[in-house]
């Protein structure tokens, strides 16, 4: 694990996070109107939101490629792609089989973030909570998302719920490692 993170790293991380909750609020807005029925802006829609994680894995990967945690984010990465592919293929089945592929998505690139927030937590990048909290939400509403999926009214609505915290959390952790950046700035002048 490594101790000691690059400046670069962190205003890296800070944009990377800020991106991505913005991203995934503005996904949220844009899905919440356009689900119901499945369609294939829906179907797009779907798609692009594990590729949105897919491609922030990458670049957090090229920021910081230290051991275990390179190799979750990697994992996550290939992960969220597999997920774009399978709720592509999952939208033809109606929104049971997306919540099925969605939440297992959910459950297993949440114990990574989880993971990966762990790894993280130290004097450079903070306690991560924001994370951790966004990484065990997705773990256990993955698992709801499932439950639901075998009732009778399986619903995407809370698709946008989900995106909507998410992106929350990424923006609030983005906010926290700002100014921890500018805290530590003052205090070495």
């Amino acid at each position: 694990m490594n101790t000691k993170t690059p400046p670069s790293g962190t205003s890296s991380l800070l944009k990377l996070y800020l991106g991505r909750g913005v991203l995934a609020v503005a996904w949220a807005a844009a899905f919440a109107s356009a689900h119901d029925p499945i369609d294939a802006l829906t179907i797009i829609l779907l798609v692009v939101y594990p590729l949105i994680d897919a491609v922030s894995s990458l670049i957090d990967l090229r920021a910081y490629q230290y051991g275990s945690e390179g190799r979750l984010t990697l994992f996550n990465g290939l992960l969220s792609t597999l997920a774009a592919v399978g709720v592509g293929l999952a939208g033809a089945g109606g929104p049971a089989a997306v919540l099925h592929v969605f939440g297992a998505w959910a459950v297993v690139s949440g114990a990574a973030q989880v993971l990966v927030g762990v790894l993280r937590r130290g004097p450079e990048l903070g306690r991560q909570w924001p994370v951790l909290i966004a990484g065990g939400l997705s773990f256990l509403v993955g698992i709801f998302y499932n439950i639901q999926a075998f009732g009778e009214h399986a619903s995407l609505d809370v698709l946008s719920i989900y995106a909507t915290g998410g992106g929350v959390f990424f923006i609030i952790q983005s906010g926290l490692l700002a100014w921890r950046a500018r805290r530590s700035r003052t205090q070495t002048v």
